[in-house]
């Protein structure tokens, strides 16, 4: 085998070994994502065991499918559980509105996903209240003191408190103590498409007290 084969048998075994991981990782049949991708279980049984290809199309589909970009099924890396992610290494929206938003939980989505939220005094997620995807969503104050509105609803919650809520309600975040704030929202199970994940910036976080 030449080196262009063994290139290519080497990225089909890698494409093969995640693509089990991330179905697994959802919690997907192989039937399952075949409805949701137009394929089949039987062709995707032969793509995770590497004895078949998939057409970039087909890999974008199951991308999609699997709320993952279609680089994430190349990429080689360990694959263990003890995974470290430094505070300035989180990917990062831009901010918006006095708030920085950061990812802490990282790909393959499990059952949860994990965002950091940092306030400047009066800063929010937003004039308006907002809804999405999931069936779970808690918010803890890790710092500061902030203002929760839930539909009608008003909650004060200071470090240490938290709150639990549907993420279909509409919910929105303030600072209205007089220092930085910061909370973390976790959400389950993970709804965020790859697209929505791909906003994130890597090492775009900012550490405490810095500005860009």
């Amino acid at each position: 085998m030449n080196d262009e084969g063994a290139r290519k048998a080497r990225e089909a075994e890698i494409v093969a070994a995640r693509l089990k991981r991330f179905r697994l990782a959802r919690r997907l049949s192989l039937r399952r994502l075949g409805e949701m991708t137009g394929t089949s279980a039987s062709f995707l049984s032969q793509l995770e065991r590497g004895r078949s290809g998939a057409s970039p199309s087909t890999l974008v589909q199951i991308a999609v499918a699997l709320g993952i970009g279609v680089a994430d099924l190349f990429e080689e890396g360990v694959d263990g559980h003890h995974v470290v992610l430094r505070r300035h290494q989180r990917p990062a929206l831009p901010e918006s509105g006095g708030c920085r938003k950061t990812l802490v939980s990282q790909r393959p989505m499990h059952e949860f996903e994990v965002y950091i939220g940092e306030f400047d005094v009066g800063g929010s997620t937003g004039d308006e209240s907002y809804s999405h995807g999931g069936t779970h969503e808690m918010l803890v104050v890790l710092r500061g003191k902030v203002e929760v509105n839930l539909d009608a609803a008003t909650y004060i919650l200071e470090e240490g408190d938290s709150i639990e809520y549907a993420p279909s309600t509409a919910h929105r975040t303030a600072n209205v103590g007089d220092t930085r704030a910061e909370v973390m929202w976790i959400i389950a199970p993970a709804t965020s498409a790859a697209d929505d994940l791909n906003r994130y910036v890597a090492g775009k976080a900012l550490a405490p007290g810095r500005r860009e």
